[in-house]
């Protein structure tokens, strides 16, 4: 199993380079530059300044002198400084961010596990009963219902005319004078919305799969065995069912991490919350290349490790990969 892991991690760093080759000529062959945004509203931005703003930022290089000279930070884990005025280095940037990105896609990806395995559970060993019938449908609701057009229902709804919970930001603006329950209370309120939309689609796919697999699993004769031993059926289907089901769901919950991470740009916008979705969404709109590129960096990787997690997860599951 070790050297399993090495070998994945050493495949790593040439996939991540490549990610990162792909990802550097798509953002500078997209319309617009970062000195045409911050000159072309000031009248008295002449072309020589455009000239002196293009080599500060190193951008009248070669396409493939500027990755080189990109790769080279990234190396010692620089990853440089931002266009935007304040020039503040994209890495204490992000550092402000993730932890906020990271805690509402975590908490999305627990709910998601907490809901649809239950759900997914009930419906295969109630297959066609009401039960099954009802999930299906909402399933299907689940799947075609844009998450932007539910975030905005949901705000008008709790926010608006109920006033239950907050529709903007991670904190209530009197958050630093409230007691530490109140704070957590506070923090809880606005992270309810964001959680349930980043889970929702989430939620509706994962409790498809895992009924699907239960089926399928329900059905070999060595459940009819473990039934004709006398096991309980909750043992049946909880311990010798479910955790054969559960392997081709593990690779899934690893692959569906892009999908949240990608996410959190439409809901961190939509809710104004100040995580790594809403700066990519701002970084790209100002042409901020190294932040651009930090945060697709950051996020490849944490794909890559999710994707590694989940094959690890997927052996420990099933002792035959582990012995091959």
């Amino acid at each position: 199993m070790l050297n399993y892991i090495l070998r994945r991690l050493i495949f790593m760093v040439p996939l991540l380079i490549g990610i990162t080759i792909i990802c550097f000529a798509v953002i500078h062959l997209a319309p617009g530059s970062p000195t045409d945004l911050q000159t072309q509203m000031n009248p008295r931005a002449s072309a020589e300044v455009k000239e002196r703003l293009r080599a500060l930022y190193e951008l009248d290089k070669p396409l493939h002198e500027q990755y080189l000279s990109w790769l080279k930070k990234i190396v010692v884990l620089d990853l440089g400084n931002s266009f935007s005025p304040d020039g503040r280095p994209v890495a204490d940037k992000i550092l402000e961010r993730i932890p906020i990105t990271i805690t509402i896609n975590a908490l999305s990806l627990g709910l998601i596990i907490a809901v649809a395995l239950p759900v997914g559970v009930a419906s295969a060993v109630r297959r066609n009963s009401l039960f099954d019938k009802i999930t299906t449908v909402l399933v299907f609701v689940g799947f075609a219902m844009p998450t932007f057009w539910l975030a905005l229902l949901l705000m008008i709804l709790f926010g608006i005319h109920l006033g239950w919970l907050p529709i903007s930001g991670i904190r209530s603006l009197n958050y630093e004078y409230l007691p530490p329950f109140s704070a957590f209370a506070d923090l809880v309120k606005h992270l309810i919305l964001p959680v349930f939309l980043s889970a929702f689609g989430g939620i509706a796919g994962f409790s498809r799969y895992i009924r699907s697999n239960m089926l399928e699993v329900i059905r070999q004769d060595y459940i009819t065995t473990a039934r004709a031993k006398g096991l309980s059926e909750r043992t049946v289907i909880y311990k010798h069912a479910l955790r054969n089901a559960l392997l081709p769901v593990i690779t899934i919950l690893g692959l569906s991490v892009p999908g949240l991470i990608g996410g959190s740009v439409i809901f961190e916008t939509i809710f104004a919350i100040p995580g790594m979705g809403q700066l990519f969404y701002m970084s790209v709109m100002s042409r901020d290349y190294p932040v651009i590129m930090g945060i697709l960096v950051i996020g490849a990787v944490l794909t890559l490790v999710a994707n590694l997690l989940a094959d690890v997860c997927y052996a420990l599951a099933d002792p035959r990969i582990r012995v091959q």
